[in-house]
């Protein structure tokens, strides 16, 4: 399996299980607990590094269904006074935009990855990614965020993703299956798939992320709120782990490595 270098630490089958931990600017996220404001960012990031999390994602726009519109502007001023807090911090931030005139915002700060939910659809985006050196975490899309709707669908998208890496000439990468409901045709029936069937992901030969914290899916059944959804969101991290996830994305950094480091005994991960 080839292996993927963020800011010195290696994500690979043969490497721990890696902890990416959630900060929104965004106050519009489904999750209200994940939102940090202005000024205390660096704060809740060095809280999450002793917490547990090997890499801070930082985003600003909430793509949870029904999230209201928000321009690249606004989005890029939010980063860009987020990052301000982390530089010379020395901390490993991922930064989640999709769109390339945000990113290259970004790249004025102390950036070490890229988190992009299209899949690098877009050619400037990737061109930036690859002219900057950044390492990527990358969605399973077509032409829109997730847009799969089977799981034969969302294999296409991530030989998509794999061929868009290979015509940019970036080799450090990570896959994301894109569980969620990341668009009106999608239903939680594919979320459950996608997790019965996350080992086949690894067909690919790279690292893969789990990024299923606190989804609706996980409120099934009784469509339980996004903060009653603790539980399962650390259970299903559990499972996904022994099915060859080498990245958890998620917004409750001390319970997720608690459940890492239990999971990882059993299935002889470092």
């Amino acid at each position: 399996m080839s292996r993927c270098l963020v800011k010195g630490i290696p994500i690979g089958r043969v490497e721990p299980v890696r902890l990416m931990g959630v900060i929104n600017c965004s106050p519009e996220s489904f999750y209200k607990g994940s939102y940090v404001c202005s000024g205390t960012v660096l704060c809740r990031a060095v809280d999450m590094i002793a917490a547990g999390a090997d890499i801070i994602d930082l985003g600003a726009r909430s793509t949870a269904p029904g999230a209201p519109p928000l321009s690249e502007q606004v989005e890029a001023e939010r980063l860009d006074q987020a990052l301000g807090e982390l530089d010379g911090s020395g901390i490993p931030v991922s930064v989640d935009t999709m769109h390339a005139p945000v990113l290259e915002r970004c790249c004025s700060h102390d950036i070490h990855a890229a988190n992009d939910i299209s899949g690098l659809r877009d050619p400037a985006y990737a061109r930036l990614v690859a002219d900057a050196g950044l390492p990527a975490f990358l969605m399973a899309s077509e032409r829109n965020p997730g847009d799969s709707t089977t799981l034969a669908g969302t294999f296409a998208a991530l030989e998509t993703v794999v061929s868009r890496c290979a015509d940019a000439g970036i080799d450090s990468y990570v896959l994301d299956p894109a569980i969620g409901l990341w668009t009106p045709e999608r239903t939680t029936d594919l979320d459950w798939e996608l997790c019965r069937n996350f080992g086949d992901f690894t067909r690919f030969g790279r690292p893969l992320l789990a990024a299923v914290s606190r989804k609706t899916f996980l409120g099934e059944p009784g469509n339980r709120p996004a903060e009653e959804r603790l539980a399962a969101s650390l259970g299903m991290t559990a499972l996904l782990i022994g099915k060859g996830a080498d990245v958890v994305r998620t917004h409750d950094v001390a319970e997720t490595a608690e459940v890492i480091r239990t999971a990882a005994r059993v299935v002889d991960r470092p």
